[in-house]
């Protein structure tokens, strides 16, 4: 089946790129390319759940009601094993016999590097600007039980592996759906929902992963250097000469990109968020206050409480993407003895980026007032998320915004390394290994493309393709979560025990 579906596949992904490049010289005529193609994928994968003046869309829903099963039925295993995932990411449990191409925080790192990224930043503003200060609440809560899916996706990842005979691993929500469905008698089915996932990452890996995170840089980057406000395809083909410097090296080059990238870009985001949020300590309890008030009592949102709530939840999904699938590619890559040890290092990918990171962008959102300034409606409007938290970064001290600059160039330069090694084992999935330098290639022109695409329309795109994963992703998750929870069992059996504790004494770990 999947022999016959690959020309298929491979003309209709083509052919959009061919037809966006051939319309690249007018962006009016690009951008309404875009914006029918998101006509046409909105109505296929999404419908509106809720009556009322708020939407729900299906997608988001899903995401929503799988995450708090997922928590409630492993007993809030996002909580309890923090501690225990902290030492498997500092290495106590590493040993030379363990499997994979890169280690357990390079594999965080690399994901992370794929999360952590314009959605903090860019995306949150969006969701503050729209929702009001008490989407922040949802989106904490919805990082909160977002940990779980994360750590049950990881985990399938990692049992459903494939070792390939050039030494690469191929792993992620294409195996474990075409695997597992075939162990429950339901083989045809996971095949093509499996080539369903790569494909919606294919194109996610374009949006989301590349377009979305050009667009929203170079919104940033043209308040600081305006030469590239009349050339911005210049700033386009230097990214794309940044980016495929390292995705040509494949998995390994991009873990250790994201290993130095990763750690350096938080470091420096957060600081500048701590010293606006310091700068404002008066104000926090009311900013607080804003928040809690605003999840639970809304004014002037549309749909209210409801429509603040799919706000947070649609933005927390874009940007920790747990229960999306994405991340169970670089987290297969992971050398580790135990698959359950991986999904607990996942843990803490949606809690640095959601709960950490997207928090602090929000209070400098709220506490700086620019989410619901009449002179800054422009640019919410025009979805622009990382100019308007420039305006935020500049209204406490006038260089701050050179800051953020820096900040998102890293941050979309992080991402787009990670989802190119996504969207990379996804394409080589579904038409093989000879054609990945086809991807990348195509990967790289995206990137020039992007900036001559409005960002709305690109926002709108990346949530589609983004949020149509999970479907796919979660009837997996659901079907094999019996898996998931017999290994959970064993290996906190053993850990209790003392055995892997023993493993590490006797020389087994190093």
């Amino acid at each position: 089946m999947k022999q016959l579906f690959r020309p298929i596949i491979l003309l209709s992904l083509l052919l959009p790129a061919q037809l966006a490049f051939a319309q690249a010289e007018s962006a009016p005529d690009v951008d309404a390319f875009f914006g029918s193609l998101n006509g046409y994928l909105g109505s296929v994968l999404f419908y509106d759940v809720m009556p009322g003046e708020a939407e729900v869309p299906f997608i988001v829903a899903w995401l929503v009601v799988g995450a708090v099963y997922l928590t409630c039925r492993f007993g809030f295993i996002n909580v309890r094993m923090m501690g225990h995932a902290l030492r498997v990411i500092r290495g106590k449990y590493q040993s030379p016999e363990d499997r994979g191409e890169v280690s357990p925080f390079q594999a965080l790192t690399t994901a992370l590097s794929a999360t952590v990224g314009l959605g903090n930043i860019a995306g949150v503003a969006i969701a503050v600007s729209i929702g009001g200060p008490g989407a922040t609440f949802w989106m904490i809560i919805a990082g909160f039980f977002g940990m779980t899916s994360k750590f049950t996706e990881v985990t399938l990842a990692q049992m459903y592996r494939e070792f390939r005979s050039d030494g690469r691993i191929m792993g992620g929500a294409m195996e474990y759906l075409s695997k597992g469905f075939a162990e429950k008698g339901m083989a045809g089915v996971g095949r093509m929902l499996a080539i369903l996932f790569a494909v919606l990452c294919v194109g996610a890996s374009f949006g989301g992963g590349n377009a979305f995170q050009v667009s929203q840089a170079l919104g940033a980057v043209q308040n600081e250097l305006p030469f590239f406000t009349t050339y911005p395809w210049v700033f386009g083909v230097f990214m794309a000469g940044a980016v495929g410097l390292v995705i040509i090296g494949g998995i390994k080059r991009i873990a250790h990109a994201a290993e130095a990238v990763v750690p350096t870009m938080v470091f420096i985001y957060l600081s500048a968020c701590l010293w606006i949020i310091i700068s404002h300590a008066t104000d926090i309890p009311a900013a607080v206050m804003s928040i809690i008030t605003g999840a639970f009592a809304p004014t002037a949102v549309a749909g209210g409480v409801v429509g603040v709530i799919v706000q947070g939840f649609k933005r927390a999904a874009f940007s920790s993407e747990a229960g999306i699938g994405s991340a169970a590619i670089a987290h297969s890559a992971a050398s580790v003895r135990y698959p359950i040890r991986q999904g607990f290092v996942a843990l803490y990918e949606p809690f640095i980026d959601t709960v950490i990171i997207c928090t602090m962008t929000a209070l400098v959102i709220v506490l700086t007032g620019v989410y619901n300034a009449p002179e800054h409606h422009a640019l919410v409007e025009a979805s622009k998320g990382a100019a308007l938290t420039a305006v935020a970064f500049g209204s406490v001290i006038s260089w701050f915004p050179i800051i953020l600059s820096v900040s998102v160039v890293l941050f979309a330069y992080s991402t787009m390394i990670s989802w190119s090694y996504y969207g990379e084992r996804c394409w080589t999935y579904v038409f093989g290994e000879r054609f990945s330098m086809v991807y990348r290639i195509i990967f790289l022109m995206f990137i020039v493309l992007a900036s001559l695409v409005s960002a709305g329309n690109i926002l709108d795109f990346s949530d589609l393709l983004l949020l149509g994963m999970a479907f796919p992703n979660f009837l997996a998750l659901y079907l094999l979560q019996g898996k998931v929870a017999a290994a959970l069992k064993d290996y906190l059996a053993r850990l209790r025990s003392g055995e892997l504790d023993r493993e590490v004494i006797n020389g087994d770990a190093i």
